[in-house]
């Protein structure tokens, strides 16, 4: 009732638009609920397959709710605690492959230097084996993953986060004012505290930086790896480093009271950030997705439909971005596994976010490059008000000024419930929602019209009950 998990796999898109998925879904999370008062949840990236991810969430949720967590630890206490799980749970995993680790390091000695012009086949039988069980290792030790983890306790928040997952915290004040607010950075190379801290073990941050990323990820902590954390000095970027530069620890953010807070957290994975990202810029996502969030919980009854609605939004932004050709279009020709987690704070099912002003749904159709059956997808149109979104100290109306009155034609002020620009919902644009119509399209009549097909009349049954001040307004109102 308090949370909701939405999850995407990742997508590789054709140059036709048609998207594939190219290795299993390696994201994880948890949630739950434990004695005094104490709730867990935690989002997890993995890479290079899923094993990571998948062992530090179950092994995260033991070190911290089998009785480690009390109501009366202090916030020093539960700092403490959330750091010693982390490098529990780090030093566990690797107990778990360290017989995978001897054999392949027993193997990799009877191994022949690499010689281009010896294809596999070409090997002795033994030593043919020898490589295919060096493979095999390979593929079980590899991997590692990223992780933030939220934790209540005592009605404070708070956070622990290894790597490039990221956390927003929107609260809805008394004035009609949302606050958007991103707790803690990334560890990634363009974290400037991330940066000093490498160079202080003696790495050159300068190219770290210009790199972009250490052994195929951008981030700077991580669970797992062992090529980062035993055969650092094999990597360039990381070879000059006087001890493990690639670390597990935690940055721990809180407490934060949660009394009298009304709003809801937002847990996410780097994949489904930077899909946002792709397709719109990094500008507003934070703000886009608060919104987005903000719409769906207006309108759903449960908050697993709410995140995968999110999810699935987000999905849709970037295949029609892609397909659309448009400048970012390069930007979006793939996307990793997305998982968006959602925990309400003292609202409930079809919160009405009215700071956003009221929510009006339009029905409109919508073929998938993917599938030849037509569906509806319902769009939230969003009459303003003179309230503004705040991220942060900085405060700018993302909705045009005034309402509309009684009377007035509402489109005039209508905006998607994205924040920046137009969301791939909006008639603006390319229109590359609608372009996969194809043979459905609606042919013009002997007026040369054609039907509409995007059904306004619930928007206009509901606005009209909600401006007609008792009296009907059957014929009244409508697109004439």
């Amino acid at each position: 009732q308090m949370c909701g998990v939405g999850t995407a796999p990742n997508c590789v898109y054709s140059p036709d638009g048609k998207g594939t998925q190219s290795h299993p879904n390696e994201d994880g999370h948890l949630r739950f609920r434990g004695e005094d008062g104490c709730f867990l949840y935690g989002v997890f990236n993995g890479y290079d397959g899923s094993r990571v991810a998948s062992f530090a969430s179950q092994c995260l949720t033991a070190e911290l709710l089998l009785g480690q967590l009390t109501s009366s630890h202090t916030d020093t206490d539960i700092r403490r605690i959330l750091t010693q799980a982390f490098d529990v749970v780090e030093k566990s995993y690797f107990e778990t492959i360290d017989d995978a680790l001897a054999e392949k390091a027993h193997l990799s000695n009877y191994v022949l230097p690499h010689n281009e012009n010896v294809s596999f086949h070409q090997l002795s039988p033994q030593s043919q084996k020898v490589q295919e069980r060096l493979k095999e290792l390979e593929q079980e030790v590899s991997g590692g993953a990223t992780a933030v983890v939220a934790l209540i306790l005592n009605n404070k928040l708070y956070i622990a986060n290894v790597g490039t997952n990221r956390v927003l915290l929107c609260k809805s004040s008394s004035d009609g004012q949302n606050q958007v607010l991103q707790i803690g950075r990334p560890h990634s190379t363009d974290n400037e505290d991330e940066l000093q801290r490498l160079a202080a073990l003696g790495v050159d941050s300068a190219r770290v930086r210009q790199a972009g990323h250490i052994a195929g990820q951008s981030s700077t902590r991580r669970l797992g790896d062992y090529r980062v954390k035993f055969n650092y000095t094999e990597i360039d970027l990381l070879s000059a480093a006087k001890t493990t530069p690639i670390i597990p620890e935690p940055e721990i953010h809180g407490s934060q009271s949660l009394d009298g807070v009304t709003g809801f957290l937002l847990l996410m994975s780097e994949g489904l950030i930077n899909a946002l990202e792709s397709a719109h810029g990094p500008e507003q996502a934070n703000q886009e997705i608060v919104a987005m969030v903000a719409a769906e919980l207006a309108q759903q009854t449960s908050l697993e439909a709410v995140a995968q609605s999110v999810v699935d939004r987000i999905k849709r932004l970037h295949h029609d971005v892609y397909v659309s050709g448009r400048q970012r279009a390069t930007y979006c020709s793939r996307h990793e596994d997305m998982t968006l987690l959602i925990r309400t704070l003292n609202i409930y099912a079809n919160f009405s976010p009215s700071p956003r002003g009221r929510i009006y749904p339009v029905s409109v159709p919508y073929s998938n490059s993917q599938s030849t059956s037509k569906t509806s997808v319902t769009l939230s149109l969003v009459m303003p008000s003179q309230s503004t979104l705040t991220n942060g100290t900085n405060t700018a109306s993302t909705l045009e000024e005034g309402t509309p009155t009684p009377g007035q034609s509402p489109t005039a002020t209508l905006q998607s419930t994205n924040t920046q620009t137009q969301s791939s919902s909006s008639s603006s644009g390319d229109g590359s929602l609608f372009r996969q119509r194809g043979s459905q399209a609606a042919q013009p009549d002997e007026t040369g019209r054609v039907p509409p097909y995007v059904d306004f009349s619930q928007f206009y049954r509901l606005w009209g009950g909600d401006h007609s001040d008792g009296q009907s307004t059957q014929g009244g109102l409508g697109p004439q």
